[in-house]
């Protein structure tokens, strides 16, 4: 069963705590196995998590169409938001699903289409 978690600490040693118990139930309660069980739950748990934790975006218009990107902060090379300011031009290529935007430094900051509007 999927749950939404909070991700304080406190909050997710109790889910994995919960979890682990979950997964000692439906391994037919089977003693011995402390250590495999919260690994599982841990495991089971940081996956659901890591769906629910949300990436940067930038929104930017292209001739009318309103694209949101979302981006990796480990691969933005530094981006850092605010780079650019309501209503600068910034240079854009699109590549399908991917938007690249020419950074105020030369380098592209590329991202993910989201969502389109227009």
């Amino acid at each position: 069963m999927e749950q939404k978690f909070k991700t304080s600490p406190s909050a997710l040693q109790e889910a994995i705590r919960a979890r682990a118990e979950e997964v000692y139930r439906r391994s037919g309660a089977a003693e011995g196995h402390d250590l495999e069980n919260w690994r599982r739950a841990e495991a089971e748990i940081m996956r659901e998590t890591a769906s629910q934790v949300s990436r940067p975006a930038v929104v930017i218009n292209v001739e009318g169409v309103v694209y949101t990107g979302e981006y990796n902060l480990t691969d933005a090379g530094g981006y850092l938001p605010g780079e650019w300011k309501t209503g600068d031009r910034v240079p854009v290529r699109l590549e399908g699903d991917r938007l690249f935007l020419r950074r105020p430094n030369g380098r592209e900051l590329e991202t993910s289409i989201v969502k389109r509007i227009g």
